[in-house]
């Protein structure tokens, strides 16, 4: 079972998300579901695009995102791609591609997903089978749904490294040891790059001055940052 750490004031970290974070996007949540069932609804979802499923060992949820919820994805994973670039990290973007293993009667699908330090061992597979191939390294969770279903189990069991979920008041990193989620102050995948702070303030700052100037800012200061700790 999955333990997530406490924060330094003590408060217990939780996937609720508070007051003031939380709109109302359409969400269902049914019991007693068969894991049959989940991967029929799957395959007949599959060309939808605006449907994301979880499955937690008969819990289904079944949820539509907002066009705000898909902008801080979006925003996210632009973010993503310029630390990866500025880091000479390879990257692998799976998306929202489905993450399951019947064997463990679990499964989801991330706002966003990737193959970062596993990237090689993946490059050339059209096709993910988490019971033979790692899974993915980092995954975005933006979090602005009241009452959704809590994934931390469903991401510990699928043994997934690194959390990176999103409210409107922040970026929270979590990282997988022993078992547990312990949340971060630096993502250990982009060190020394505190994304805590760039990432939100990179949305901020795509409202003012648009997004593709605000990605030019957000190159430059990574630009810095890095040379400050060579």
């Amino acid at each position: 079972m999955v333990r997530i750490s406490q924060n330094p004031t003590g408060e217990p970290l939780t996937t609720t998300p508070e007051l003031g974070d939380v709109e109302d996007i359409p969400s269902l949540i049914l019991p007693n579901i068969r894991w049959q069932t989940y991967e029929a609804l799957l395959l007949d979802l599959k060309d939808t695009g605006r449907v994301r499923v979880a499955y937690d060992q008969g819990t289904l949820e079944i949820m539509t995102p907002s066009q705000e919820h898909e902008s801080y994805s979006l925003s996210i994973h632009d973010c993503i791609v310029v630390l990866a670039d500025e880091l000479n990290l390879n990257l692998m973007n799976l998306g929202s591609t489905t993450l399951k293993k019947e064997d463990i009667q679990r499964g989801l699908e991330p706002d966003q997903c990737y193959y970062i330090q596993n990237e090689p061992r993946v490059r050339s597979k059209l096709k993910i089978d988490l019971s033979i191939n790692p899974p993915p390294d980092l995954v975005i969770e933006v979090d602005i749904t009241s009452g959704s279903l809590n994934k931390f189990p469903i991401y510990q069991s699928l043994k997934i490294p690194e959390i990176w979920r999103y409210r409107r008041r922040g970026l929270e990193i979590f990282e997988l040891q022993s078992e547990e989620y312990l949340q971060r102050d630096f993502s250990p995948t982009f060190s020394p790059i505190a994304v805590t702070t760039a990432i939100p303030e990179f949305i901020q700052k795509s409202r003012s001055i648009g997004q593709i100037a605000a990605l030019r800012a957000l190159r430059t200061w990574v630009k810095e940052q890095l040379q400050n700790h060579e």
